[in-house]
């Protein structure tokens, strides 16, 4: 053990004088043990070792949670088509900006003239019943037809102008698309964006919004110069989230970049299975690096508050395991033990402070520099 020591001392001189950063061996007493090791002053400090007492600190400065990029629901519109038909023609490709009521596709579609046709037959029956309604009207003030004939004539007057009413509406809807009174009808965009997506192609069947099927979403159009991240917070921290607060949001496509933007909307209810809320941040994306549905790393920050803490550089990782490094009570010679112990530890809280949960009591030395050399060691 004596030779062992004096190599050591000529090794620490020889890294000290040559400037090197090398692992340094530890003395180890007969006594010591698995987990343990010691160091004289002049090692600790040759190696650089930093101890801090734990203590209170300020933690929690921010609640990191997962989330999902998605669309500013006021900047979108998802397109369908009102009539089931077959698509003839193309006419907005994705990437392409378009105005609001620009053509996106044509559908030939028996529903568009069916719909006229509707139409003049509810103008030719509101004529026939108007005509006899007046007829009937006439005989009755005459005292030559029954009251039973009017009332009945009245009646069929008043349900011709219901029904051409309701064929005049659909006829509306169908006009605002069609080119005339053919069965063609164009697909028009609803607000004014980029086209994100088109889900059809020239000569596909699609099915009408209107026929009581399952209708497709055609295309998507809207604008990603600002998107909504909707984060999912735990029960525990969801008295901690404000309306207002500032948001930093990172997603694994830009692993050092960083997104800013703050809190829209708090849900007011949990979901039932995950116990979370939904919060919804905005996020300006005027280089429209962020897609939705991509996933995302976010970081709302909260008010702090004072626990026992100590920090992020304390920390070792043996396999699935969070140790730190104890320093305990020195020997007659003035050798330094250092136990390493398992601690637990809430790291879903943002800052250079993590709040302990067990293994460490106010008072206890840790080593916040230097802890992977010690580990060496042993």
């Amino acid at each position: 053990m004596m030779r062992r020591a004096a190599v050591l001392t000529i090794f620490l001189g020889a890294v000290v004088a040559g400037g090197c950063k090398h692992e340094v061996e530890a003395a180890k007493p007969p006594e010591s043990v698995e987990g343990e090791v010691w160091l004289k002053k002049q090692q600790m400090k040759e190696a650089k070792l930093i101890v801090t007492d734990v203590k209170d600190q300020d933690v929690g400065g921010a609640v990191v949670t997962s989330g999902k990029i998605t669309f500013d629901d006021l900047r979108v519109s998802h397109v369908f088509s009102p009539v089931t038909g077959r698509v003839t023609k193309i006419q907005a490709q994705p990437g392409q900006r378009v105005n609001k009521g620009a053509p996106l596709a044509v559908i030939e579609s028996p529903d568009v003239g069916a719909a006229f046709s509707d139409l003049q037959k509810a103008q030719a029956d509101l004529f026939a019943g108007e005509h006899d309604f007046k007829r009937q009207k006439d005989l009755f003030e005459a005292h030559a037809g029954s009251q039973k004939d009017y009332e009945t004539a009245q009646d069929n007057y008043g349900k011709a102008k219901a029904e051409l009413e309701r064929a005049r509406q659909k006829a509306r809807l169908f006009r605002s698309g069609a080119d005339g009174v053919s069965q063609e009808y164009t697909l028009r965009a609803l607000i004014e964006g980029e086209v994100i997506a088109r889900n059809v192609n020239p000569g596909v069947e699609v099915q009408g919004q209107y026929s009581g099927g399952n209708a497709v979403e055609l295309f998507t159009i809207g604008e990603l110069d600002q998107v909504w991240v909707m984060a999912d917070v735990f029960e525990i921290d969801l008295a901690r989230i404000k309306k207002g607060a500032h948001v930093n949001v990172k997603v694994v496509a830009y692993p050092t970049k960083h997104f800013e933007g703050i809190v829209d909307w708090v849900s007011s209810q949990l979901d039932p299975t995950s116990r979370t809320a939904k919060v919804r941040c905005v996020i300006p994306n005027p280089d429209r690096a962020l897609k939705p549905e991509m996933y995302a790393t976010v970081s709302i920050s909260v008010d702090e508050r004072k626990a026992l803490a100590i920090p992020r550089s304390a920390l070792l990782r043996l396999a699935d395991q969070t140790m730190v490094f104890v320093q305990m009570a020195s020997n007659a010679d003035g050798d330094v033990k250092f136990e390493r112990r398992p601690v637990a530890v809430d790291e879903d809280l943002g800052g250079e402070y993590l709040p302990v949960t067990h293994g460490l009591t106010a008072g206890d030395k840790i080593v916040t520099s230097g802890a992977i050399l010690l580990s060496g060691m042993l």
